[in-house]
C-alpha cells in the first residue's frame, strides 16, 4: 500500500469514526433531553390545568354571589318568614283573599353542594325552602298571581303547578309549590335593587287575556238528553243520583284549623262539603293529609293532599282531583304516624 492509498484509508476511517461517534454522541444527549421536554409538557398540561380550575371556581363563585343578591336572606327561618310576607303580599296584590289560600311550609331540604372545593376554597351549600300554596278565586286573579310570581325577581321556582276549574263559572283553583334557596355559607355582596321590572301593568301581561276570554277552565257538561213523555211538569221524576265516578274532590281546604272537603258532582254541578266524622264513600272521614307523597298510578309525580277515610279496620284515601271511584288502600307504611295502626 503506498502512502496515497494510506492516507485515503485514514481519511474514510476517521470519516467513519467521526460519523459513529456523532450518532452516539447524539443518542447519548438526545434520551435526557426528550426525557426533559416530555416532563415539562406535563408540567404546562398541568399548570393549565390549574389555571382553568380556578377560571371555574373564580365564575362559580360570582355566579354564587349573584344568586346570593336575590335570595330572601342568609337563614332559614329569616327566609322562611320573608318569602312567606312576600307570598301573601303578592296574593293581596292579585285581588284574591288572603283567607283563600292555605301555605303551609315545606324543608328545610339539603340540595347538592353548587360549588365543588377547589383551590382550598370551601364550597357553598344550600337550604332549600319553601310553601305549599292552594286557594281558589276569580280566573283573572288567579292568573295575576301566577304572573306575579313567574316575574318576580327573588330566587325562586314555582313547581307541581295544579290549575283546575272552581265551584263556580269563572273561578279557578290552583295548587302549586313556591320554592327557594338558602346559601351557606353566604358570601359577602352588595345589596341590589329587587323590585320587579315587569308588573300587572305591562303590556306583556296582556299575553295571558286569551285564557279568561275564552274561559279555558270552563268544565265541560254534556247536553241533557231531550225531555220523553211525561217527563217534564210537577209530576217529573227527580233525577237519579250521581255514581262515585261523578264525584269529585276539589278541594281540601283548612279553615280556621278545620280540615274541609269540597266535592263536586260533576251530573248536577253542585258542590258538597265535609268534614271529618262525616261518612263518605262507605267510610268515614279520619282526617285530611298534607303530607307530599308520590301518585298511587302516576310514578315521578308528587300529590300535596288527600282525605283518609276508614273502612271497617282498614284506611283508604282520595287524592285531590280525584274521584270517588278512585279511592285505593293504604298501605301500612303509608298510614300518617297520629293514626293508630289497623
Amino acid at each position: 500500500m503506498n502512502l496515497r492509498e494510506k492516507t485515503l484509508a485514514f481519511a474514510v476511517g476517521g470519516l467513519v469514526g467521526l460519523t459513529v461517534l456523532s450518532f452516539g454522541l447524539r443518542a447519548w444527549l438526545w434520551k435526557p433531553l426528550k426525557a426533559i421536554d416530555k416532563q415539562a409538557a406535563g408540567y404546562r398540561a398541568q399548570l393549565k390545568a390549574v389555571q382553568n380550575e380556578r377560571l371555574a371556581y373564580f365564575a362559580a363563585e360570582e355566579a354564587v354571589k349573584r344568586l346570593t343578591q336575590r335570595t330572601f336572606d342568609d337563614t332559614v327561618d329569616e327566609a322562611s318568614a320573608k318569602s312567606g310576607e312576600t307570598l301573601t303580599r303578592q296574593i293581596i296584590q292579585c285581588g284574591l283573599s288572603e283567607a283563600d289560600f292555605t301555605r303551609l311550609p315545606v324543608g328545610p331540604r339539603k340540595p347538592r353542594v353548587l360549588v365543588p372545593r377547589s383551590l382550598g376554597g370551601r364550597p357553598y351549600g344550600a337550604s332549600e325552602i319553601g310553601w305549599s300554596v292552594q286557594g281558589d278565586g276569580p280566573l283573572e286573579n288567579v292568573v295575576n298571581l301566577l304572573f306575579v310570581l313567574q316575574e318576580s325577581p327573588y330566587l325562586h321556582r314555582v313547581e307541581g303547578l295544579d290549575l283546575a276549574p272552581g265551584d263556580a263559572p269563572g273561578q279557578a283553583k290552583v295548587r302549586f309549590q313556591l320554592l327557594t334557596l338558602v346559601i351557606d355559607p353566604a358570601p359577602v355582596v352588595e345589596p341590589v335593587d329587587l323590585a320587579p321590572k315587569i308588573t300587572l301593568a305591562s303590556p306583556e301581561r296582556r299575553w295571558f287575556d286569551g285564557i279568561m276570554q275564552r274561559d279555558l277552565l270552563r268544565p265541560y257538561v254534556k247536553r241533557p238528553p231531550p225531555p220523553g213523555p211525561g217527563s217534564s211538569g210537577p209530576g217529573a221524576a227527580p233525577p237519579a243520583p250521581s255514581g262515585p265516578d261523578a264525584l269529585r274532590i276539589v278541594s281540601l281546604s283548612e279553615w280556621l284549623g278545620q280540615p274541609e272537603v269540597a266535592i263536586l258532582d260533576a251530573g248536577h254541578q253542585k258542590t258538597t262539603r265535609y268534614k271529618t266524622g262525616d261518612a263518605l264513600a262507605g267510610g268515614v272521614i279520619v282526617m285530611v293529609d298534607y303530607r307530599a307523597l308520590p301518585m298511587p298510578d302516576k310514578a315521578g309525580l308528587l300529590s300535596n293532599s288527600r282525605v283518609i277515610l276508614k273502612i271497617g279496620s282498614e284506611y283508604w284515601a282520595i287524592e285531590r282531583g280525584r274521584t270517588l271511584a278512585e279511592k285505593y288502600k293504604l298501605a301500612l307504611n303509608q298510614v300518617p304516624e297520629n293514626l293508630p295502626k289497623p
